[in-house]
């Protein structure tokens, strides 16, 4: 055991030792990983009972969304480095149980303004377990095959948790409450931290210092274009805040990379992206959610606002997709083996432009059955096979001083990326809208059919940089 270990680390280590649960371990940190995602979305179809209870004004309710998110993006990157300082371990229940706490504050809320700090609470919870949730599986689990499985499992996790949050949230909203929206995490949340604190292993701490000038440069960076991207959604991209905001960012992070580069010890070591596949894999990180996250957000209005489903028919409208995600994810560590990451992820990027061009074809009239379902199943199909590969690409050959800030970096890219592609999609959806005639409907379909076009051009970059995968990242799956 490392001298750096902290005692009460070393009696969980040898206690965990004595009685190895890996099962426990995975099944931990994989719960984990499907709370902090199910927030993403879990609250979409709950906002208008929100509205209604709280006194949320038009404008401000997208901040039931946006501040969990803002934190949770920005601070992602100081997370994962801290896991890698402080202890994973230690970040990752001390993070569970904040998310937990705040769960249990949001449920409560009296007013808005409760709500949204309960929010902002919850995304400091989750930008503190969440890098951390990635870089104990990668350095807890060590036999290959056993990893590959993990890693897939976790990926599958993150892609489904987007469609099972709606799911969930229209369950909750329609039987019970808003307010069981966010109750749901406690009792999850404290049975994580329980047997996070006696099975998992706290790794080796490394004997370091945290760069202070690198986390508030990186931090705020993120969290100012963080900003600016969702301002540009409610505002547009020429309001005065919105440009500020982004070009801010962009000198913040600027200034993030001259004090990365000079620093001995970095709070992102730019060494990840040395590696040309490690690199394209993080960009495919950022581009995939970008094109995504349009399927979430917009076929939610269409089938509530266009077809009149309810929260519930709404939620369970994304099942097959999210079934799909489940058993890909269990496929997938047969899969990589035999064909390599490089063509399964051309594969699954290509279903992703297979199914989102689908959309593109929809009407006021459009069946599910026959518009619907078959662009949700190109998706799950998409999500699944594309994204699964870029874990194992990142995580599966990152040293293990590293893995808290790999991790982090491929949260930041996740999250940043699917912020971004709504505030461009939205954007093209309002000026699509503006110009549409037709009853109301009509002027819907058409802005989101616009913004499905604009998923199709995301789409086909991410097929683009998959090509450039070199065939060794075959060799490593």
């Amino acid at each position: 055991m490392s001298e750096t270990t902290l005692p009460a680390s070393g009696t969980a280590v040898a206690a965990t030792a004595a009685r190895p649960r890996p099962g426990v371990v995975l099944a931990t940190l994989l719960t984990c990983q499907l709370m902090i995602v199910l927030d993403i979305t879990v609250m979409n179809v709950a906002l208008p009972r929100i509205q209604a209870d709280l006194g949320f004004t038009a404008a401000s309710l997208s901040w039931v969304m946006s501040s969990y998110t803002l934190v949770f993006g920005g601070l992602l990157l100081l997370g994962g480095r801290a896991g890698d300082l402080f202890g994973r371990k230690r970040m990752f229940v001390g993070g569970v149980l904040l998310f937990t706490v705040a769960s249990l504050a949001g449920g409560l809320a009296g007013s808005a303004e409760w709500l949204i700090v309960a929010r902002i609470a919850q995304g400091l919870g989750a930008a503190a377990a969440g890098p951390s949730t990635l870089a104990l599986l990668t350095t807890t689990i060590t036999e290959a095959r056993a990893r590959l499985r993990a890693l897939a499992l976790f990926s599958g996790m993150s892609s489904a948790g987007f469609a099972v949050g709606l799911i969930l949230g229209g369950l909750l909203t329609e039987w019970l409450s808003w307010r069981a929206v966010l109750f749901i995490n406690v009792p999850f949340g404290l049975v994580v931290a329980a047997l996070a604190a006696r099975f998992v292993v706290e790794p080796p701490r490394q004997r370091a210092r945290l760069d202070l000038p690198g986390a508030v440069t990186g931090t705020v960076g993120v969290a100012t274009l963080v900003y600016g991207f969702i301002r540009a959604a409610e505002a547009g991209w020429s309001d005065t805040l919105t440009l500020v905001s982004l070009i801010a960012g962009l000198v913040l992070l600027g200034a993030f990379l001259a004090v990365e580069v000079r620093t001995a010890e970095p709070l992102l070591p730019l060494r990840l992206f040395a590696d040309r596949n490690r690199a394209a894999a993080y960009a495919n990180f950022f581009l995939g959610p970008m094109a995504g996250m349009s399927m979430f957000f917009f076929l939610t209005q269409y089938l509530q606002d266009v077809r009149g489903m309810n929260a519930l028919g709404t939620g369970f409208a994304f099942l097959p997709m999210a079934l799909l995600v489940f058993a890909l994810s269990r496929a997938i560590p047969r899969l990589l083996p035999r064909f390599g990451p490089k063509p399964v992820a051309i594969a699954g990027t290509l279903s992703m432009i297979a199914g989102v061009s689908w959309l593109t074809q929809l009407g006021t009239g459009t069946p599910y059955l026959t518009g619907v379902l078959g662009p949700m199943v190109l998706m799950g199909l998409g999500m699944g096979l594309a994204f699964s590969p870029l874990n194992v690409i990142i995580m599966g050959s990152v040293p293990a001083r590293d893995a808290g800030a790999a991790g982090g970096v491929l949260q930041t890219m996740q999250q940043t990326g699917a912020t971004l592609g709504l505030a461009i999609l939205v954007t093209i959806f309002g000026a699509a809208t503006r110009t549409a005639t037709g009853s109301p409907h009509d002027v819907l379909v058409t802005g989101m059919t616009a913004a499905f076009i604009g998923s199709v051009v995301i789409a086909c970059l991410t097929f683009v940089v998959a090509l450039t995968f070199r065939r060794d990242a075959d060799r490593a799956a």
